[in-house]
């Protein structure tokens, strides 16, 4: 135990942390409720911060440097703990949810994946939305990341967890000296880029909270919303193009971003295989979609067409999970395509989850030179990417990767099938947790959600979602007998 306590010590102040985080809800129920659920919130900020306080004091004399395997259990302690202090409000404020539904509920919103077991959220209390939302604003680059920012003021150095943490396969990538001045900077990105999109929504005609609220999933991909209907509720071309703008910014790595600004260019957008790659994918999947929804005559106008098309394919292929329409009920190649698009569009570094698209630009450039070597063995081409030579380690690391992606996803999803759910229904939701897009099809469609499933089903879907926020490997790396071994 002694060996593991350091991960437990910065635990301690994690959850500590956390703790204000009940405090944004708290405000908002004392604003604009009258204090109604005041003592839940503030028992709750008071559990979790005591919890804390008292992991803390028995750690204290543990604390010592992170080794990589104290990095790799961390993150994954995290996941795991912060999710069951998140579900404490909607257990006490949330009529007959469950401790099954409020935990995957709070999963849902820390890992930016937008599945949802309620239904009639626009009769729940406003606090309860606030909390929802505001976790995936937490939850949208990585509660790790704000770890790692103030590791330094602990004594602690964040390496570890950076590289335990951050998505992609560039995992060694660093834009300053220090790795938590990296983190602090993309911080500093990710405020600048939510308060724009806060300003677009309330200027679009959303009310401050539901501008809040939508800016916390947009930004963070996540997608859960205050109203059943999602956007729909609106019904506002204006709000659609805004969240069409600020889901196709968001999919873009903030690592990017931050280049942008240090060097005062568009070079590193521009220049970088990856977002040429994610454009020109939605550009191209837009219209097609457009193309298909007017020849089969779903709408009769092509602006119209345009809208539906292009909200729709950000939302999904971002892993956001908003919807204006059910498009599950629109020519069966639309919804399969924006689910496959919602495995590997979002970009490395993003707040979006899946295969991430470097991957894929990756895969692209390995076949092609099998391919080449077929017809010259002799022949040297290596992977590249931006003009550098990609080393052996990193493409097999992608190789890895998507091996387990595979064999995870079919793991999963014959687990659900033997639970009793259809093939689409279960084929569906593994891809959209896995990927934390949100809905699926079938009962857990974009006109329904997942409290139809099981309390087993809800559970290997709340897994899915942890494996897929913390891209497989940092989580499945705990089940090798190597990691235990001294």
């Amino acid at each position: 135990m002694q060996r593991l306590a350091p991960a437990f010590v910065v635990l301690s102040w994690v959850v500590m942390g956390f703790a204000f985080a009940f405090l944004v809800p708290l405000a908002w129920d004392w604003w604009s409720d009258g204090g109604r659920h005041l003592r839940v919130w503030a028992g709750c900020f008071g559990l979790t911060l005591a919890t804390g306080c008292w992991l803390w004091w028995r750690t204290r004399h543990h604390q010592r440097e992170l080794s990589v395997r104290d990095g790799f259990l961390l993150v994954n302690l995290v996941w795991l703990v912060l999710p069951a202090y998140a579900a404490l409000p909607l257990l006490l404020l949330v009529p007959g949810i469950g401790f099954t539904n409020a935990y995957f509920e709070a999963m849902s919103g820390l890992t930016a994946t937008g599945a949802t077991v309620l239904s009639g959220l626009d009769d729940l209390a406003p606090s309860i939305n606030i909390w929802r939302c505001f976790l995936q604003l937490i939850g949208g680059l990585g509660i790790m990341l704000l770890a790692i920012a103030v590791l330094p003021f602990l004594g602690l150095g964040g390496a570890q967890l950076f590289k335990a943490e951050m998505p992609g396969p560039m995992k060694e990538t660093r834009l300053t000296p220090r790795i938590a001045e990296t983190a602090r900077g993309l911080w500093g990105v990710y405020f600048v880029l939510s308060l724009a999109c806060m300003l677009a929504y309330r200027w679009g005609g959303m009310s401050w909270a539901d501008a809040f609220m939508h800016m916390c999933t947009t930004v963070g991909l996540g997608g859960l919303s205050s109203h059943d209907q999602s956007f729909g509720y609106w019904a506002s071309p204006q709000l659609e193009w805004t969240a069409v703008l600020f889901l196709a910014l968001s999919g873009i790595s903030f690592m990017r971003y931050l280049m942008l600004w240090q060097r005062r260019s568009l070079t590193p957008l521009t220049r970088d295989a990856e977002v040429r790659a994610y454009f020109a994918v939605l550009l191209a999947s837009i219209a097609l979609v457009t193309l298909m929804l007017l020849a089969e005559r779903v709408y009769g106008d092509l602006l119209t067409a345009v809208r539906q098309a292009a909200f729709q394919v950000l939302s999904v292929a971002t892993g956001t999970g908003f919807s204006t329409t059910d498009y599950g009920l629109w020519p069966t190649f639309v919804p399969v395509l924006l689910l496959l698009l919602g495995c590997f569009v979002a970009c490395a570094g993003s707040t979006g989850g899946g295969i991430k698209m470097v991957r894929m630009v990756v895969l692209i450039k390995l076949a092609r030179r099998e391919l080449l070597r077929i017809i010259h063995p002799r022949v040297v081409h290596p992977v590249t990417l931006n003009g550098a030579i990609l080393p052996a380690n990193v493409v097999a690391a992608v190789m890895a990767f998507m091996l387990i992606y595979g064999g995870v996803m079919v793991g999963l999803t014959l687990v659900l099938l033997a639970s009793g759910l259809d093939v689409v229904t279960a084929f569906s939701a593994i891809i959209a947790c896995l990927n934390n897009i949100g809905p699926g099809l079938g009962l857990v469609g974009p006109a329904s959600n997942y409290g139809a499933l099981t309390g087993f089903q809800i559970w290997v879907c709340s897994l899915a979602m942890l494996l897929g926020r913390l891209e497989l490997l940092s989580v499945l790396v705990l089940l090798t007998p190597q990691f235990w071994r001294r």
